[in-house]
């Protein structure tokens, strides 16, 4: 029986990309399913299918009986040798089943069957293809929307964008051209779904990989990503060349490169930081555009106390907080963010008192502080009509407090820095040589009598060379002690000099 079912085979095969073996089984199994429910699960039938000519054919099979009882499962012997002469008692006989003989109901049947297995064929196909590609990015277009998930045509098959992995300040239309992060493939019991996300961070990473071949080519590495979908991203990029400039590398001439990804995010801004493996310099890089005076490093519970400006604080928190919360997932660290003049009030232990006896806040403490309200005493004087609304509650505390546990906590002495001694310029010779001074005595005492010793014989040498018929010069140790004198002074002023 010639159906056109090659013709159907090849055409289904090349649409879906399924195997022709695999639509061979499928109708098959649809037929037997079909004869079945028509004549009964009894019958025994074997579907054979001819792919040279595109034939289907169905065989009954019986059992020769001398006398038959189940007119389904046997035949009679004489039956039996009118089809086949040498036919004997318990062979099995196949009988060619005509097709017509089905009815509407089991045609129906056998077409739902042959859907089934054909979409489970499918889903074996997409999976096997996308399960080994997660992580990669994709390029489909808009193709409907289901319950707020935007169904993305991948080309062969269907891909699910759910809103929880959606940008919230994009809007898709249909027929949009997007690119998506493949998150997950999984199979279920009714189909192989495709998982997408446009949030991911991963995704960013994904894009540099494409956009910047110095990243492919692994000269340039992505060493974190921290993203805020739709508004904000911080990278941070290291090289292995040190001709290669990272930052430079993903920028881009003119910024061409990163351009390319903001505006396939459409719009979000993109911070590319330098790396460093020095969490101080590395925290630097990471609140730019924002300037550091001061990191405090914290290795044990890996946190950094980070001290700006008084003018640089709102650029390094950023807006609502954005620019220190994208740097902290950055380094993975915790970052404690503090103006200099917070920082400088920490120092006092009358601010500390006041945090921690009174129970208010920095804020509070600091807004104290700036009205030159700098202890629990002075607080418990204050005019409250002259603090701001949450600071008036602490006038009452501070009274209540001292009231409570003495007028000590009043005032807390701040231990005065020690000045550093004064120290003359030959006292600083002596220490760098790190002599003692009766040593020094010594040296000096010898050097006299070395310098005496030798004026003694300048002198004797200019005698004798004079002859006989000169006077010899009558030197006086008095004499020779005023020359040493002068000269130890003259050495005193060279040193001062």
């Amino acid at each position: 029986m010639d159906l056109g079912l090659k013709r159907i085979i090849d055409q289904v095969s090349r649409e879906k990309g399924l195997e022709r073996s695999v639509l061979i089984s499928a109708l098959k199994e649809a037929i037997t399913s079909a004869v079945k429910k028509r004549f009964g699960s009894k019958m025994d039938i074997e579907v054979n299918y001819n792919d040279n000519t595109g034939e289907l054919e169905v065989y009954q099979f019986r059992t020769v009986v001398s006398e038959v009882k189940d007119p389904v499962t046997e035949i009679s012997l004489e039956e039996a040798r009118e089809l086949d002469p040498e036919s004997e008692l318990g062979d099995s006989i196949g009988t060619v089943l005509e097709m017509d003989k089905l009815g509407r109901i089991e045609a129906q049947s056998a077409r739902q069957i042959i859907i089934q297995k054909m979409k489970s064929a499918e889903m074996d196909v997409i999976y096997d293809e996308f399960k080994d590609r997660e992580g990669e990015v994709v390029n489909g277009i808009v193709q409907r929307f289901e319950r707020g998930n935007v169904i993305i045509n991948l080309g062969g098959t269907e891909a699910l964008l759910p809103p929880s992995e959606q940008i919230p300040t994009e809007s898709y239309r249909r027929g949009d051209r997007l690119r998506a992060y493949i998150v997950e493939v999984k199979k279920t019991q009714r189909d192989t779904q495709i998982i997408l996300s446009r949030t991911h961070p991963e995704f960013i990473r994904r894009l540099f990989e494409i956009e910047v071949p110095e990243i492919a080519d692994g000269v340039v590495q992505i060493m974190g990503v921290a993203r805020e979908p739709g508004s904000r991203t911080k990278i941070a990029v290291s090289s292995s060349d040190i001709d290669v400039d990272p930052v430079g590398a993903c920028v881009g001439m003119r910024g061409s490169r990163v351009q390319t990804i903001v505006q396939e995010l459409r719009g979000e801004k993109i911070d590319i930081v330098p790396w460093s493996p020095d969490p101080a310099k590395y925290v630097y890089n990471a609140l730019a555009p924002a300037e550091v005076t001061q990191v405090t490093v914290d290795e044990a519970n890996e946190a950094l106390e980070v001290i700006v400006p008084d003018d640089q604080l709102s650029l390094a928190i950023g807006r609502q907080g954005q620019n220190v919360r994208l740097a902290a997932k950055l380094m993975g660290w915790k970052i404690d963010v503090k103006s200099e003049t917070r920082y400088k009030n920490s120092q006092d232990p009358n601010y500390q008192a006041m945090l921690e006896h009174l129970g208010m806040s920095e804020s509070v403490a600091d807004h104290l502080f700036k009205k030159g309200i700098r202890s629990i005493g002075q607080l418990a004087q204050a005019d409250p009509d002259e603090l701001r609304k949450d600071a008036i509650p602490f006038v009452e505390a501070a009274k209540k407090f001292l009231e409570e546990h003495g007028q000590e906590y009043a005032y807390i002495e701040v231990p005065e820095k020690e000045e550093p001694k004064e120290v003359s310029a030959q006292q600083e010779a002596q220490d760098a040589k790190d002599v003692p001074s009766d040593v020094e005595a010594d040296v000096d005492e010898q050097k006299a009598a070395s310098d005496s010793e030798k004026v003694e014989e300048e002198i004797t040498a200019s005698g004798d060379s004079e002859g006989d018929n000169k006077e010899t010069l009558d030197v006086s140790e008095m004499d020779v002690a005023n020359e040493v004198q002068k000269e130890s002074e003259k050495e005193g002023e060279l040193s001062k000099a």
